[in-house]
């Protein structure tokens, strides 16, 4: 890419800072300081070194630009705007606006070369780090020597609230010790954050922080420079051929709002318009003469993209066709990968799966059984790429023949390390890259720290699976710290995201196939640590993909017990006991509610009966419940923090046992059939211990 003239390179840049004071100043709202601060380091990035397309956001070998400081939006929007992406001037005018493609903060999906949901700090940065990694382990897997079809950079833009954020320590760090060498980050050294000048709360030596990590660091680089930006990034460019290459760290100095005469430099650029007349005075300093929302046609050729985008694609497919030629094979599976598609078996070789699951009937810790399907899953879909949070052997990640990754060495399954935000984030980071489907563990009480990731995800509409062991009390001895409560519920509350809490075997399969097959949103697999016993044995997957369904019924049922999980065997137990005293019941299996809530009404209403009292079990907070129980329903859980005892004591000291349940259907019985309403007896009020 041919570097422009000073003056050209000037108001190319100012062309930015422009596009995004006008569009700041016609919302009312925005945060221009960003992007006028980064705007002559968006203009070597963009102009001279970024390799994409306009035309074709998505060719697999493209570049990758991700907006970490995502509050600085118009930054991006003005990029994608001049290149020559899908983006027209009118979208820029409707900035923060209902139903434009420039939204408050860059949301992948709704935005033409948007790669990432960026807003929440720090979490861009690490889903750089993820995408950094899927291009490594993609060149590792499918280059062959003379026949290079995966090598792009993974570029970043962050600043001081990324560093602030812990979770840019987790990821970061995880990305010097695997080298990540062609992942490049410009650090916006401003020294402004909303609060003002940071010397206050943050006097990190960052240079030396992430010389620690592992990274190579170029310091105290002039981000107002083209040339001092320029040599920065030639020599972080070299890192990504060599060997024993680091991820660099770009530490530029800025100034916030640059351009601005008198709010450069200050927190008052940081989030909020301009003013009427601070614009002009910034259009007068900057020498700008263009009315609003329009850009001088030398500067706009001088942006255009889309030719050399093309040459640049063109180039690419020209070595991937002659790559097919001599490994079709891998050049169809690469194919393949990147699309998101399954294996073509992949439908046809479930049933054969899940009768193999099925036919083990021993008691066994659904954290297993998940084991178990990686085992034979693992066979089917070799892009599954896995990991945990350091607890590998007690989230039972990793499965037959899978192959630990390593800094110089391809594989499959990660340690991360004691990461649990960090590993969210950068699954997010594969998904969105492509190649791989990722999955992670932790302990489900550990999702409080992965949760803003998690959301993110669901946002995004990728297919990441979380897999969380130790689910409730039931893990036992240690105690409330550990043992998820108010877990399973709040999770279940996000949106586009799909709890899993199978029962046994079968279930737990279903559970992985659903999110295998799922490609608009995550999974979260919510496991046991105790064994519990096989409960269907009369079951087909095809009832378990339902997300509800009746697991054991009566002829003309008086009331319903729904379960899930470790509970099923506690509502079948008081359900035998019911059917001792006359006493007809259903029980209903609702491994997934959420899976359940999509089904027709009609569906759920032949499952649980407006008609029948019903009775929820389950070792989590109660309040959940209520939408399927209704007011006069009776939930059995656990309101309060846990104890430290093993599982059987705690579940009889908090009272989820089958007795109480059968207590609780023989109230519901007896009211229904007096037609009158009685208050519950004491003894079955749900959350008193």
């Amino acid at each position: 890419m041919k570097n422009p003239t000073p003056e050209l390179a000037r108001q190319m840049a100012n062309a930015i800072r422009m596009l995004a004071v006008d569009a700041v100043e016609k919302a009312r709202s925005g945060h221009p300081g960003a992007p006028m601060g980064m705007a002559d380091i968006a203009e070597v990035l963009w102009n001279r070194h970024l390799r994409h397309n306009p035309a074709n956001p998505h060719w697999p070998d493209r570049d990758r630009f991700v907006l970490s400081n995502g509050h600085g939006s118009m930054l991006i929007y003005a990029l994608l705007h001049l290149t020559g992406y899908d983006l027209p001037m009118e979208e820029l005018k409707k900035f923060r606006q209902l139903h434009s493609k420039t939204a408050g903060h860059p949301e992948v999906g709704i935005t033409p070369g948007v790669e990432t949901t960026t807003g929440p700090l720090g979490q861009g940065i690490s889903n750089g780090v993820g995408m950094a990694l899927a291009e490594k382990l993609l060149a590792q897997e499918f280059n062959r020597p003379d026949h290079t079809i995966v090598d792009h950079f993974t570029y970043v833009f962050l600043g001081d609230g990324c560093m602030m954020e812990g979770i840019s320590h987790e990821a970061c760090a995880l990305a010097g010790t695997l080298r990540l060498s062609k992942l490049v980050a410009f650090y916006d050294d401003n020294g402004i954050s909303i609060d003002g000048h940071v010397e206050g709360w943050f006097t990190d030596d960052t240079p030396k922080r992430f010389e620690a990590y592992g990274w190579h660091v170029i310091p105290d680089v002039d981000g107002h420079d083209p040339a001092a930006i320029e040599a920065a990034l030639v020599a972080a460019k070299k890192q990504g051929v060599r060997a024993d290459g680091k991820p660099t760290l770009i530490c530029c100095k800025t100034v916030i709002g640059m351009g601005s005469p008198n709010k450069a430099g200050t927190h008052d650029v940081h989030g909020a318009a301009l003013g009427a007349a601070e614009v002009q005075a910034t259009r007068e300093a900057l020498g700008w003469t263009a009315a609003p929302f329009e850009i001088p046609a030398d500067v706009g050729a001088a942006w255009n993209a889309r030719e050399r985008g093309a040459a640049a694609e063109r180039v690419w497919r020209q070595r991937f066709e002659a790559y097919r030629t001599e490994f079709p094979a891998e050049a169809a599976e690469f194919e393949r990968r990147v699309a998101g598609d399954l294996p073509a078996d992949f439908e046809a070789r479930l049933p054969a799966l899940f009768e193999s699951i099925a036919a083990k009937t021993d008691p066994v810790a659904t954290r297993k059984a998940s084991q178990n399907a990686l085992d034979a899953f693992s066979a089917l879909v070799p892009e599954f790429f896995g990991g945990s949070a350091d607890l590998t052997g007690s989230n039972l990640t990793n499965f037959k023949g899978c192959v630990k990754a390593g800094r110089d060495t391809w594989g499959n399954h990660l340690s991360y390390g004691v990461r649990e935000f960090g590993m969210a984030a950068i699954m997010n980071g594969i998904a969105l890259h492509g190649g791989y489907i990722p999955y992670g563990g932790t302990f489900l009480t550990f999702s409080d720290y992965s949760r803003n990731a998690i959301r993110m995800a669901a946002l995004m509409k990728q297919r990441v699976i979380h897999v969380f062991t130790h689910d409730s009390i039931g893990l036992g001895e240690d105690g409330p710290t550990h043992q998820s409560v108010e877990h399973v519920p709040s999770l279940r509350l996000i949106p586009g995201l799909d709890v899993w809490r199978p029962a046994d075997g079968l279930e737990t399969a279903v559970a992985w196939a659903c999110a295998i097959e799922r490609r608009d949103g995550p999974s979260a697999l919510c496991l046991s640590r105790q064994n519990l016993p096989c409960v269907t044995g009369q079951v087909t997957a095809g009832q378990i993909r339902r997300g509800g369904y009746v697991l054991s019924d009566m002829e003309s049922p008086q009331a319903v017990i729904v379960a899930t999980g470790s509970e099923i065997e506690i509502a079948l137990a008081a359900q035998k006991a019911l059917a001792a005293d006359g006493v007809r019941t259903r029980v209903v299996s609702m491994p997934s509610t959420n899976v359940f809530d999509r089904q027709s009404e009609a569906y759920q209403d032949k499952v649980l009966p407006l008609s029948l009292p019903t009775v929820a079990v389950e070792a989590a907070h109660p309040d959940f419940w209520r939408k399927y129980v209704g007011r006069t329903g009776v939930v059995v859980g656990i309101a309060t923090f846990g104890e430290s005892a093993p599982a059987k004591e705690l579940y009889q000291h908090f009272g989820i046992t089958a007795g109480r349940v059968a207590d609780a259907v023989r109230t519901l019985v007896h009211r229904a059939s007096h037609r009158r309403e009685e208050p519950l007896p004491e003894h079955i009020v749900v959350g008193t211990h």
